[in-house]
Order: C-alpha cells, then structure tokens, then sequence
C-alpha cells in the first residue's frame, strides 16, 4: 500500500497539472463572485413622486444586504431589460411597484423588506398626524425608543441555531466552489483506476503479493488525500492571506470536511464501477459534478428553492450536507456534536457508495 502512495504521489508530483487548474479555479471564483461585492444586491430604484427619496431613503439605506441606486424610470427598466438586474423598484408616497426580469427568490425578499419599511414610516406618519390632531407634539426618536423597551424583554432565536445569521455571498462563494472544483480533482484521480485497469497494471497488481485490500485502500486514500489538500490550501490562503473571518473555528472546519472528501471519494468509487471506459467516466462525472452542485446549492442558496422537489432532491447528494457541515460550524458556531448530522450522513453516504463501487467493479473484472 505504501508503495502504491508513492507512486501515485510521484505521478502527481510529475504532473501537477489538475491539481493546480482546479486549486486556481477555486481561488479565482470564489473571489470575484464572493468577495466583489460582500453580499451586497443591487437593486435600481426610481423615486415616482417628489420626497419619496427623503421618506424612505434612510431606511432603505439601512437595509442590510441590498444596496439601492436611485436613477430615472428609463435607466431602470434598461437595467431590467438587459439583465443587469434582476429586479428594479418604482417607489411612490404611498405604495411601491416592482418590476421582475428575473423571477427569484431575492425578488420576494426585498420586496418583504421594502414592504416592512413602508409599514413602519406609514405607522410612524399616523401617529404624528394623530398626535397633531390633539394638540401634541410626538418626537419619532423617543417613541422608538420606549417602544424598543417596552415593559418586557422578547429575545428572539432561531430553531437549531445560536444566533441568526444572513446570507453572506462572500461566504458560500467560497464554501461552494471549493467543495466544487474539488470533486474534479478527486474525479481525475480516481480516473487513473479506470486507466489502469485498460492498460493492464491493474491485472499485474492483483497477481503481485501485493493483497487486494491493499490496492483499494492505497488508491482510495490518495484520492482522499489529494482532495483533501487541495481543500485545505484553499482555506489556508483565503484564511492567513486574505483575512476571510472563519470565526475561530478554522481547524474545526478542517477537521470536519473530511467527511465530504470521503463521500465524494466514495460516489467517484461508484461512478468508477458503473461505467466501463475512462472516455465514458470523465463524461458522467462532469455531468454529475454539475447536476449534483446545482441541487446541492453550491452555486445559490437551497434558502431561495421553492420548488419541493428539488428541496427534495438536494437531501440524496453530498453537496447539501458538505455545504451545511461547514456553515454548521462556520457561520453558526456550532461544535462536532451539534454538527453531527450532516458528517453522519456523510459517512453514511460514503460507505454506502464506496461498498456498491467496489463490489460492481470486482463483479465486472474490467
């Protein structure tokens, strides 16, 4: 086995190319989709009646994760129109439009939002005119203030979380196309298998002394152990290079990943004893490598799928659980007991795959 990790490590160090191409791959992706604008959607705005912009721009200013330009109706529907937004708002004294050019699940939150704001400075205006009407004199600042106090403390959590947090387009860039990319790393050295096996060294390792278990296992482990590194020097340099916050739990999230490595060690295993040719492997991998990043939520947030199926769906891939294992742990602080489900089911999934894997491949004896 040991012999079989050398010469592996040998052929790699020869030829570095894929682990190279993906590792930068990951670096250029997850910095300028993730760190160009920090979570931040542009959203057009065009101000229909006169002081709408005094009324409601400090609170829309106040929003967090939207970020509202004012221009004229023509500039906006053009942005809309070109796809440079996906949505633009028409705001007016007492009521708001909005134009969708791309139904999303960021549409229905900044107009949630919007909504709250027009509530809140329509409530505030009563109360004014109210008060006015009496002969008093209401100060905003004060009301808001004994509001917030009030005669009882609410403290609000969110269910299985210690503290709510939003969505951070700097964060699942990141997250995303690291365990993205790494499933070609891993494909590519599970392809040599494949390779093997057409060229006959996998025949001449069999009759070797070298035992069976032996061979899998040295495999499998370098396949982990590239995977693997190409993960950890991704977080390493987005961590101590370009300061990205991990929260005090760096060497937590380094230690946890494994599972997801392991898991996409295993479904390469898997797609290895289903396919019958390196031309026939490196063509379904890229097929399931897209297919199960998209419903794992990789690319976007499962937070904005409405559709049930693929809610569905994203509970039989990986990626989901890769993904939540490491927000787990990240962005909610949690330690390895409170994130124990998605490395259990990760586990699960891998030995599950790796199992069905080797027995095809010994069932066909390509």
């Amino acid at each position: 086995m040991i012999g079989i990790l050398s010469a592996k490590f040998k052929l790699i160090y020869r030829k570095p190319g894929m682990l190279l191409s993906m590792t930068i791959m990951t670096f250029i992706f997850a910095f300028v989709v993730g760190m160009g604008d920090k979570g931040s959607v542009q959203v057009p705005a065009y101000e229909a009646d006169e002081g709408v912009r005094d009324s409601f721009g400090q609170q829309l200013s106040e929003l967090n994760g939207y970020s509202f330009t004012w221009m004229d109706k023509e500039n906006l529907i053009k942005q809309i129109e070109s796809g440079k937004a996906e949505m633009g708002v028409i705001l007016h004294d007492e009521e708001f439009e909005v134009l969708v050019g791309v139904q999303s699940g960021f549409v229905n939150l900044v107009q949630q939002n919007i909504e709250q704001v027009y509530r809140t400075t329509m409530q505030d205006k009563n109360i004014v005119e109210a008060a006015a009407s009496s002969g008093k004199t209401v100060q905003l600042d004060d009301l808001h203030q004994a509001v917030s106090a009030g005669p009882f403390q609410l403290e609000v959590e969110n269910a299985g979380k210690e503290e709510g947090a939003s969505y951070n387009q700097a964060y699942h860039a990141l997250f995303g196309f690291t365990l993205f990319f790494v499933i070609y790393t891993i494909g590519n050295s599970v392809f040599q298998i494949l390779a093997e096996k057409e060229m006959g060294v996998w025949d001449r390792l069999i009759l070797s002394p070298v035992k069976k278990w032996q061979v899998y296992t040295g495999n499998f482990l370098y396949s982990f152990l590239i995977g693997y590194i190409q993960v950890a020097i991704v977080f390493i340099v987005f961590n101590y290079v370009i300061g990205v916050d991990f929260k005090g739990q760096f060497t937590e999230m380094l230690l946890a990943i494994s599972a997801y490595v392991f898991a996409i060690v295993a479904l390469c295993i898997l797609l290895t004893g289903i396919v019958k040719t390196g031309q026939q492997f490196n063509a379904v991998i890229s097929i399931v490598a897209l297919a199960i990043a998209m419903i794992g939520g990789l690319f976007w947030p499962l937070e904005i799928v409405e559709s049930d199926i693929m809610l569905m769906l994203s509970k039989g891939v990986p990626t989901s659980y890769g993904l939540s294992l490491i927000k787990d742990i990240v962005v909610y602080g949690h330690s390895f007991s409170e994130a124990l489900f998605p490395m259990a089911m990760l586990v699960f999934m891998g030995v599950l795959m790796a199992g069905v894997g080797i027995h095809l491949m010994e069932k066909r004896h390509i």
